[in-house]
């Protein structure tokens, strides 16, 4: 195994892939497809976070309280971003399910993307392929939506962030 060096935005988006599947079996095949991340790079990303202790020695569970832990403590500080210019896209933490049915906001976070239909302030996505991902699957949409609430957010917004995350990520809902 090669040595750890740190983890990478991707292996978050990675390990949230895996969460979205829920029960579903997955290989490191599909994550790849449905990520647009190359097959060797997911196999890295797994044994970095392997190394992290936020997926077993197999590689097939996420270690999901450790996961969890990570991304309210510290995900902010390691992959901190700050909203840019007015761009389309694709809606992304306050101003998408499920948080803007919670938080009333004139300001609209989204991941620069051409095909988007909402202007808006932009937000950098953890790895530049998973805003396709995300317009096919909203489960996986949703999560890394709250990821950057984390990211990007106040106080109350990185609050209910860490709820909706709890629910989601340790209960599967």
């Amino acid at each position: 195994m090669k040595k750890h060096g740190g983890m990478r935005p991707q292996d978050i988006a990675i390990l949230l892939a895996i969460i979205a599947k829920g029960e579903e079996p997955w290989m490191m095949k599909d994550i790849a497809v449905e990520l647009g991340i190359s097959a060797s790079e997911v196999s890295e990303s797994l044994n970095r976070s392997y190394v992290a202790g936020l997926i077993d020695k197999p590689k097939r569970k996420v270690m999901r309280q450790a996961l969890l832990e990570f991304l309210i403590h510290g995900l902010r500080y390691v992959f901190p971003q700050e909203p840019g210019a007015i761009v389309r896209g694709v809606p992304t933490a306050i101003s998408t399910a499920p948080l803007d049915k919670l938080i009333m906001s004139n300001e609209k976070l989204v991941w620069p993307y051409a095909k988007g239909t909402v202007r808006g302030q932009s937000i950098e996505p953890l790895y530049p392929s998973v805003v396709e991902a995300c317009v096919k699957n909203s489960e996986l949409h949703e999560l890394l939506a709250l990821v950057d609430a984390l990211r990007v957010g106040k106080v109350r917004e990185r609050e209910l962030a860490k709820v909706e995350l709890e629910k989601r990520i340790l209960n599967g809902r």
